[in-house]
């Protein structure tokens, strides 16, 4: 390796890796998946000299093992269980579930192949080293470092006089950020935030279980799409327009009114919300936003909610589609008072500097032998190798919108 070892702790990933990994381990170890990565950044290309070193980052990547020190803080952790923590006392990335050539548009194609168990947990180190190898090897880093202070201690101003009210947030960029070293000074700097005086705003933690366990602060984080669609499309006896109602199921089996916060878009919101009836609406903490309009969606749930005749104010809105201080600022001013409401702030925390900052992904395009797909609420954030399957998902989620 060229440069120093990016990925330093299995720890070192975003905690809703362990929610799932946990319900996966107990509910679907036998399933399989394939990962596809993507950079959708059109003017962006890998040479082979960083094709090189992330391969070779990886290859160390795959040497680590968990410590029985980070084994006890995560049992800590009230909702893991110790059959997960001894089933993480052995496990360890494979490399041999990596293909990783320079034959894509941008230079850079991964894949990853092997158990749902082992694969997904690859996505988010995978992403990290792929970002700081470019960001350290396109570009004059430390100048880069530079504007990523000042923009960082003008954000934390900005808050803390009060311009800025993001209420509740957390740092959600380990995926796509600058370096590890940006990251850790972003943790540092807003866990100190909450003991100024004058600042309403509260940081509660951090998505990046390794930081979160360095600076004392709550790791956050409870499914990504991947579950969804796994669970909800890799059984081939499923129709995928109930895809929602199989993933919610087994989350429940699992964690019942723990760790409870619902992601509301893998094959958009409005079908969601036909599975998301009283039972699991007062079972589950709250819901995350993640495409589409914000203020539309949240308007949108508190409606529900209260169809429901629950009253929205016990419930979380979290929000967590591209967001920056400002916007935060406003989607905040305008729910106050009828939700709960947070926000998990990734790229612009992570990763703003002078130059712009990466829009890759990591994705399952495939479960079981059979494509997956997500329909979020906008075009553009899907990822499937498979138009017709893409077709198909639409056609079962329309027959069931205009049929039930």
């Amino acid at each position: 390796m060229k440069l120093p070892r990016i990925i330093n702790s299995l720890l070192e990933t975003d905690l809703y890796k362990f929610s799932m990994g946990q319900a996966i381990y107990h509910q679907f170890p036998g399933y399989k998946t394939t990962w596809t990565f993507k950079c959708r950044n059109t003017d962006v290309r890998f040479t082979q000299e960083m094709v090189e070193e992330i391969r070779e980052q990886i290859l160390a990547y795959c040497d680590l093992r968990f410590t029985e020190e980070e084994l006890a803080y995560l049992d800590n952790i009230k909702w893991i269980k110790g059959s997960y923590i001894d089933f993480l006392r052995l496990w360890h990335p494979f490399y041999a579930d990596f293909t990783i050539r320079d034959d894509a548009e941008c230079g850079l194609s991964i894949e990853t192949r092997g158990t749902w168990l082992n694969t997904s947990m690859y996505e988010i180190p995978v992403l990290s080293i792929v970002n700081e190898v470019y960001f350290r090897m396109q570009y004059d880093y430390g100048e880069l470092m530079v504007s990523f202070r000042d923009r960082l201690d003008a954000k934390y101003e900005m808050l803390r006089s009060g311009q800025w009210y993001a209420g509740v947030f957390s740092e959600f960029g380990l995926r796509r950020r600058l370096s590890a070293e940006a990251q850790e000074l972003v943790v540092d700097r807003f866990s100190h935030i909450n003991d100024t005086l004058h600042c309403a705003s509260r940081f509660i933690g951090t998505s990046n279980v390794y930081l979160a366990r360095k600076y004392g602060v709550m790791p956050v984080g409870t499914m990504a799409h991947e579950w969804i669609m796994c669970v909800g499309q890799g059984n081939h006896k499923h129709n995928p327009a109930y895809s929602n109602w199989y993933a919610l199921d087994a989350w429940v089996k699992e964690y019942g009114i723990l760790n409870g916060t619902a992601l509301t878009d893998a094959i958009t919101t409005d079908c969601f919300l036909k599975d998301f009836q009283l039972t699991y609406a007062t079972l589950f903490s709250g819901v995350r936003h993640d495409s589409g309009d914000p203020f539309e969606w949240g308007d949108k749930m508190i409606a529900h909610y209260e169809g429901l005749g629950i009253d929205p104010m016990t419930k979380t809105l979290l929000f967590s589609d591209s967001l920056d201080f400002e916007r935060a600022d406003r989607i905040y001013r305008y729910f106050n008072g009828k939700a709960k409401v947070a926000f998990g702030i990734g790229t612009y925390l992570a990763n703003d500097t002078s130059v712009p900052p990466l829009n890759i992904v990591m994705k399952t395009t495939a479960c079981n032998g059979q494509d997956v797909a997500k329909i979020s609420d906008v075009e553009g954030k899907g990822m499937c190798k498979n138009p017709e399957y893409i077709d198909y998902l639409q056609r079962c989620i329309d027959w069931r919108m205009q049929n039930e």
